[in-house]
C-alpha cells in the first residue's frame, strides 16, 4: 500500500532552523521521496517504509533536540505532486 504524508515539525527551541533542516535531511536519507517547503514536508512511499522512517526520525529528533511537536496528515494512495 502506498502512503502520502504531510508532516510539520516544530522543535521547541529558539534556534529552530537547524533541527528542522536535520529532520528533513534524515527523511531524505531514508530513500523515500521527500518534498520540503516552508510550511511542511511531504513524504511518499510504501506504507511500512514510511512509518518506519517517521518512527526513526521522531525518536532521533527527541533524543537529539529534545521536546518538539510533530503534526502529520496521512492519506492512503499516491498523492505526489504532478508536474504541470
Amino acid at each position: 500500500m502506498y502512503l502520502s504524508v504531510q508532516l510539520s515539525y516544530y522543535p521547541l527551541a529558539d534556534d529552530f532552523k537547524p533541527p528542522v533542516k536535520a529532520v528533513v535531511n534524515k527523511l531524505e536519507a531514508s530513500g523515500l521521496e521527500v518534498h520540503a517547503n516552508r510550511m511542511s514536508t511531504q513524504v511518499f512511499g510504501e506504507f511500512d517504509a514510511v512509518m518506519a522512517a517517521l518512527s526513526d526520525v521522531m525518536k532521533w529528533s527527541f533524543e537529539t533536540y529534545g521536546k518538539a511537536v510533530f503534526v502529520a496528515n496521512f492519506l492512503e494512495g499516491d498523492r505526489r505532486p504532478r508536474g504541470e
